[in-house]
């Protein structure tokens, strides 16, 4: 089965995405209502929050990357595609984000910090693939050398980060996101 395939399959069930899209922020708001406030960090919810984080953000993920790439590669229409595929898990997502970080604090949802990573490692990848496949950048480059060598000191010090917050281990310390002029300092 191919991804064009099962995006079909997926939009032959209109109210079953629907069903479970809708539900997982509902799943937030109500979870955020059954504690006290500032206790969303505690023992039994941060389990709950980092689970509904997963199922919405893992969605969410793979119907951002097959959008933006159905827009920007293959140039598709976006009002010509199911929205319930290709949109409803993005806003899904967003809304779950919103309504958990009005409930808790990022840091404390076990598992965030790397899926954050993941997040930032996708999203640079994919500016990265979209620039050299827009500005045909084969064999050389058109820009100026600086601006080359912008593009790729931006890419590698979100890639870096990226990397060292998904594959980092849990005995580790957390690093924080990084700051574009303390990083270009310690490259130079």
């Amino acid at each position: 089965m191919t991804i064009q395939e099962f995006l079909v399959f997926a939009g032959r069930y209109p109210w079953a995405l629907l069903g479970v899209f809708v539900s997982v922020p509902v799943a937030t708001w109500v979870v955020g209502r059954l504690h006290r406030c500032g206790q969303g960090g505690t023992t039994p919810w941060k389990y709950l929050y980092a689970t509904l984080v997963y199922i919405s953000c893992v969605p969410g993920l793979f119907a951002a990357v097959v959008t933006a790439y159905s827009l920007f590669f293959t140039s598709a229409n976006l009002l010509e595609v199911n929205a319930l595929v290709y949109l409803l898990p993005i806003v899904s997502m967003v809304v779950t984000l919103v309504l958990l970080g009005q409930n808790v604090d990022f840091a404390e949802v076990p598992g965030f910090h790397r899926l954050s990573g993941l997040m930032t490692l996708i999203g640079v990848s994919f500016a990265v693939a979209l620039a050299i496949s827009k500005t045909r950048v084969w064999l050389f480059f058109g820009g100026s050398i600086f601006l080359l060598f912008a593009i790729a000191a931006v890419a590698f010090v979100f890639m870096k980060w990226g990397i060292r917050a998904g594959f980092r281990r849990s005995s580790e310390q957390k690093e924080r996101r990084p700051d574009f002029m303390d990083e270009l300092g310690r490259h130079r």
